[in-house]
């Protein structure tokens, strides 16, 4: 069966879900379904809000999908993106420069805030062997209190002690002529961000030697190391750069999203990556379509609990139950092959 198939059954089967949860809740799961819809794609605004939802899911996406084809399990994202964005907030805050220099240091700044953070469980991988799903959960509560506490010593807001100062109108990713154009939504910059990610990763797996290399070392990382691949190097890498995808989507989330860092936070998105990367087969395009889907869901879902009075946690439900049939993505398949099989025997005792 075709990946691409797997992934449209696991949609179909939480949608299915999710209407059978409407309905035992004494709801029209059709009404549900069609104000979930027009909240994400009712008009250019809704539209625009959806793809800035977006925006952060597409690059937390590309950070754990990456990881996952290079044999790793980057489970840090939302620590990465936490301490990302606190350092794109950080020299946002502190520097006075022009406008296109501003922004695009904020953003090599944020990158490199994820990169590093990654880092250190890449190279704890690569030189003791410690296990990368414990090193980067640890490391997202180490961003967590960093951020909580230096906030409030140096960059703490003018009225609330528990959100940064707000960013200058030259910090921010908000453009107004893209908001124009999408009626007075909040889609910015951030959006051009992460399509460049997908282009510059999907080109890195698929075109040039590091993405072979690293591709290799996630098959099989002893015969990387028996054909001279660099493996401890490849790890650390790989890191990096998955890191680095998740600084970007704090970037894109708090200087275009928002405007200020609130502490005492952990950015959902960061965990929301897992399931965008399993349902887009962490495959750079798959993720990108993935990502608008969940965006679509997690923007409509306010407008279908206004207008339904449908609990939104319908719609959280069938992202949940969405990635659960994606992550059993095998069983689906082994349940294909048994009709598959049953059908062709029906045909044989037919003639």
């Amino acid at each position: 069966m075709n990946n691409a198939v797997k992934s449209l059954i696991a949609v179909l089967l939480g949608l299915i879900a999710g209407a059978i949860l409407m309905a035992l809740t004494g709801h029209n799961p059709i009404e549900g379904y069609k104000f979930l819809l027009q909240g994400g794609l009712k008009n250019p605004e809704r539209i625009g809000n959806t793809l800035a939802t977006a925006t952060p899911l597409i690059l937390t996406g590309l950070s754990v999908a990456f990881a996952f084809r290079t044999g790793l399990f980057n489970i840090g994202a939302a620590g990465q993106m936490l301490f990302g964005g606190f350092c794109a907030t950080a020299v946002g805050l502190s520097f006075d420069l022009p406008r296109p220099a501003l922004l695009l240091v904020m953003t090599l700044v944020g990158f490199i805030g994820g990169a590093l953070w990654a880092v250190v469980p890449g190279f704890l991988k690569a030189r003791y062997n410690v296990h990368e799903v414990v090193s980067t959960i640890m490391m997202n509560w180490i961003a967590y209190w960093t951020v909580y506490y230096v906030v409030p010593a140096y960059f703490k807001g003018t009225s609330l002690e528990t959100e940064s100062r707000q960013l200058p109108p030259e910090a921010r990713l908000h453009q107004q002529w893209l908001s124009d154009m999408f009626q007075g939504s909040y889609v910015n910059l951030g959006l051009f961000i992460a399509v460049i990610g997908v282009i510059v990763i999907a080109f890195i797996i698929n075109k040039t030697t590091l993405g072979y290399e690293l591709k290799a070392v996630g098959f099989n990382r002893h015969a990387s190391e028996y054909a001279g691949i660099a493996v401890n190097r490849g790890i650390v890498l790989s890191m990096f750069i998955s890191g680095g995808l998740a600084g970007l989507a704090g970037v894109a989330q708090y200087t275009g999203n928002a405007s200020s860092l609130q502490i005492g936070v952990m950015p959902s998105q960061g965990f929301d990556g897992i399931a965008v990367a399993l349902l887009g087969l962490n495959a750079p395009i798959g993720v990108l379509l993935s990502a608008l889907f969940f965006g679509v869901l997690y923007a409509g879902k306010g407008f279908m609990n206004a207008m339904t009075d449908i609990p939104p946690e319908i719609a959280d439900s069938i992202i949940a139950i969405i990635i659960y049939f994606a992550a059993t993505s095998i069983l689906i398949e082994r349940l294909y092959r048994k009709f598959k099989q049953r059908r062709s025997a029906n045909k044989k005792q037919e003639e």
